[in-house]
This record gives structure tokens, sequence and C-alpha cells, in this order.
């Protein structure tokens, strides 16, 4: 085990991107993708733990409650949180912080990755993809000096009741759009989103990518699709897509990485 560990869940790579960043100014650090445990992870040796998490409507990913049970963490450890978003942060840290109380929290808005509600330029403060990505690189790396300096936050994270309700209803919302999900021709059945799919949704059938209903949103199938040949809705077919122009598909697909 590293003396640095970083939990990340990522759709469009950002998240993934802001722990890399971090992990490179640590140093010695180990990258677990939370999607990919298979069962329990003990880091109750390492100095520092770290969690990087986006905003899936308000509130955390569906699974990542249950993810973060399977980790087995010392109270000695440094513990810290870190949520990217694009308009609004929502309650996960606050998620996060029941199950494990994180020392030092911070956030970072980046573009969004739910491009059938918004498009990814949808971020506060407004900025372009490559603006975006330098800012996030720098919030990132003092994000990093905080915790080698081993930083307390003094504020309670936010919580916003709202973003509760919008959580809870995300499941019902998210089985309904799941079967929206259409596969055009434009297909190559190159097989890189059934590797992505965190719930093992997605089969080659027929020489085309077949989708399932069993979704969390996390939209890597559509963001990373080579062709663009996945969608989800009309909305997501005229707009852009987007993931993070730092992060391959591959790293995502990698159960833990480790940064010297």
């Amino acid at each position: 085990m590293s003396q640095n560990v970083i939990f990340c869940f990522s759709g469009t790579g950002n998240c993934f991107h802001i722990a890399r960043t971090i992990a490179g100014k640590l140093g010695d650090t180990d990258i677990f993708q939370l999607d990919r445990l298979s069962g329990p992870v003990d880091v109750r040796d390492a100095k520092t733990v770290g969690f990087v998490v986006p905003c899936h409507a308000g509130g955390l990913p569906l699974g990542v409650r249950e993810m973060l049970k399977k980790i087995d963490f010392s109270f000695s450890s440094y513990l810290y949180g870190i949520c990217s978003y694009s308009g609004y942060p929502g309650i996960g840290l606050k998620e996060l912080s029941k199950i494990i109380p994180i020392n030092y929290w911070a956030q970072i808005s980046h573009h969004c990755s739910c491009i059938w509600l918004f498009p990814h330029t949808l971020m506060m403060p407004a900025l372009s993809v490559e603006a975006a990505q330098k800012r996030s690189e720098e919030l990132a790396g003092k994000i990093a000096d905080d915790v080698i300096a081993r930083k307390f936050s003094e504020k309670e994270i936010p919580y916003n009741p709202l973003n509760a309700l919008e959580s809870k209803a995300w499941p019902a919302l998210v089985a309904k759009k799941a079967k929206d999900f259409s596969v055009s021709a434009r297909c190559i059945a190159c097989g890189q989103c059934v590797k992505l799919c965190p719930k093992g949704n997605i089969r080659i059938v027929n020489g085309r990518a077949s989708i399932g209903t069993d979704c969390i949103q996390c939209l890597r199938c559509l963001q990373f699709c080579p062709e663009e040949a996945i969608t989800i809705g009309s909305a997501s077919k005229k707009r852009e897509h987007y993931h993070n122009p730092a992060v391959r598909a591959a790293d995502l697909m990698e159960s833990c990485i480790h940064i010297d």
C-alpha cells in the first residue's frame, strides 16, 4: 500500500484528472476507481486518504455510498474529500462525511456531463474547456498543498434540503432515462463502451452496442464513444459531447493506478 490513497468516481474523466493532479504533487499515491472495487479495501496504513466524487443530481452517483462502505480506513489517517460539479456542488460531500469523517473538503467546478439535461458548457463560472481545465488543475494543485500541510476545514460542509430531495428522486428518473439510449449505424462495435460501463449494462449484439436499463447515468459510454454513435434523447443528438481532454477511456478502465 502506498503512503497516499485516492478513491475517485469519474464519468467524463474530470474527477479522475483532479485525483491524478493531486497525486502528482503528493507522490507515492494509489488511485482507486470506486466503481471497480470488487470487495473490501484496507487502507488503514495510508497516511492520507482522499475521495474525489462528482455531483449527480445534487448528491453522490448511484452506488457510490455502497462502494464507500467497502473501505476499511483509519481515523489516524488524514481524510479529505473533493466534489467536482458544474452548476452547484450539492450534498455529496455531506453524504460522504456521514460514512467517512473527512478532515478537509473542497469543491471544483468543471464542465457538465449530463448533456441530455444541459450542454456541457454549463458551469459556474462559465469557461471554455481550455480555461476550465487550467482552473481545475490550479485548484487541484492548491488542494494538494493543503493535504501536504494537513490543513483542516473550519467551515461545515454545506447542506441543501432541496438537493437531498433531488438526489432521492434521481433513481426513478435514471430508470426512465435509461430507456432513451440509442445507438446509431455509426457504431463500429469497438467494445469500448462495454469495458467502460460500471454496471456491465452494455453488450455487442449483431455488430452494434446494445444498452440495457441497469444504468447509473455516468454517461461514459456516450462521452467517450469515438464515433459519437451513442445518444440519450433528442437533446444529446444536437449537443457537443464532452470528456476531459487529458483523460483517455483506458484510464477509466483501470482499477488502480499508481503515481510515484
